[in-house]
């Protein structure tokens, strides 16, 4: 739990420590002590997350206290806490927004706790009931948020589509920058579990000892250092979505008990022997072929069938040339708006420079590129010397890509065309083929 940050503001010395000690056990609670009421205006910029203040002090007045806090800091919460017991007092404070109001008596220190829990969990709930408000706006609806006009792409929101009908497990395949951490977070954020959680994990970014613990959660002594209970990341999502990235990586012994969490639909935690019920819908995305790794014996047969589900596969941006120029538009719209940016456009000569360039690191590159060249251009206005890349330009070295013997004939093609201003009997002949190869190729829609 991130530190809770609590002031208390108590002008009895003996008082104000006997609260500070009993607050100050909960280890998430950061709990600093003030004898009078300035001195705790003087610290507002510290951004406490709760108030506890005596009503009665001898600097200021508890009402007057209340609302120069309140004029600082209207969001935080007020516990108010004094010996009187006056109806109409305590009703006032209540009108003003303060949210609890306790009786200093023996039960004191309890009442406290359980008043700053009720009011932690409440600020909880709040906050989730905020992100997922903002979730479920115009950032998710997945039409808008996933840019693209192309065949591959229509293919692409057709599978999300279906997907968002029904509970059935996702696998996303793609390479590295395609967007598959996004298509998840659409299907989730556009499906019946929008109201539960979505939890992440980047199989490939935890350490190996310790996937076990961070999936399926461990009890306290469980190991060296398992200081106390950990919920796991099944046990979060339980209710909607998780989404395993990069799920290859998982170790094979690992796949196995994966595979009895999700045919069960129920887990242990590690060092427990309470049974957890599941009710979790599964997204996992891979860049490579499940298939290969099931025939290499790195993957298990029988976990493969269990995730496969409704396969979505992403189209690399060398795929989708067409969406190029929509999503360049896109990216440097976002990035003008997000810094506070005069209008920025892009040169023909500009846009013939994105249209040539292979993009390996496909659309995470793309955004990049786009971002810097608003940094650095003049004039707001992007030109061909704007637009940089990091990889070997396709038209430079075709091979270095992964493609079919016909994929790197188009690219050819195409390179020479350019060259030759788009005739096509000089490339016939300087390529030493025909024609008619050239102009099918260029009817089928090969060359563009």
């Amino acid at each position: 739990m991130i530190e809770y940050n609590i002031f208390i503001v108590e002008d009895d010395p003996w008082f104000g420590k006997v609260l500070h000690h009993h607050l100050s056990l909960n280890p998430d609670y950061k709990v600093t002590l003030f004898t009078m009421g300035k001195e705790c205006l003087s610290t507002m910029w510290t951004q406490p997350d709760l108030i506890v203040m005596d009503f009665s002090l001898p600097d200021i007045s508890g009402d007057k206290l209340f609302q120069k806090i309140k004029e600082i800091n209207p969001e935080v919460p007020v516990v108010i806490i004094s010996e009187k017991k006056d109806i109409s007092i305590i009703g006032n404070l209540f009108k003003m927004g303060v949210k609890d109001y306790l009786i200093k008596d023996e039960s004191i220190k309890e009442l406290l706790c359980n008043s700053i829990l009720r009011i932690c969990e409440a600020q909880k709930l709040k906050k989730k009931v905020e992100v997922l408000q903002e979730e479920l706006g115009e950032k998710y609806s997945f039409k808008k948020s996933i840019i693209g006009q192309s065949d591959e792409m229509r293919k692409v929101f057709k599978m999300i589509e279906k997907a968002i009908k029904t509970n059935i497990n996702i696998s996303i395949t793609g390479e590295t920058g395609t967007g598959k951490g996004l298509i998840a977070k659409a299907i989730h954020y556009n499906s019946v579990r929008i109201k539960n959680n979505y939890v992440a994990v980047n199989m490939a970014a935890i350490p190996e000892g310790l996937i076990e613990s961070d999936l399926f959660g461990h009890e306290k002594g469980t190991f060296t250092g398992a200081i106390s209970q950990k919920i796991g990341k099944f046990e979060e999502a339980n209710g909607g979505t998780i989404f395993l990235d990069e799920i290859s990586g998982l170790d094979i012994n690992l796949q196995s008990k994966l595979l009895r969490v999700l045919q069960e639909r129920e887990l242990v935690r590690l060092g427990g022997n309470e049974t957890i019920k599941l009710d979790v819908r599964l997204i996992v995305a891979t860049q490579k072929n499940l298939l290969e790794e099931v025939g290499k014996g790195a993957f298990r047969e029988d976990l493969f069938f269990r995730i496969m589900g409704l396969p979505i596969k992403l189209p690399s941006l060398r795929e989708r040339v067409s969406d190029i120029l929509i999503l360049s538009k896109h990216f440097l719209e976002e990035f003008i708006k997000e810094n506070n940016m005069e209008n920025i456009r892009f040169t023909k000569e500009a846009k013939e420079k994105l249209l040539q360039y292979s993009f390996p690191g496909n659309v995470r590159e793309l955004k990049a590129i786009i971002e810097l060249a608003a940094v650095i251009c003049e004039n707001n206005e992007i030109g061909i010397d704007d637009i940089m890349y990091t990889h070997i330009k396709s038209n430079d070295g075709f091979i270095t890509e992964h493609k079919t013997l016909r994929g790197h004939t188009c690219d050819i093609i195409k390179y020479y065309l350019k060259k030759n201003n788009g005739d096509v009997l000089a490339t016939a002949k300087f390529l030493d083929i025909g024609k008619s190869t050239i102009y099918k190729m260029k009817k089928e829609g090969e060359l563009f």
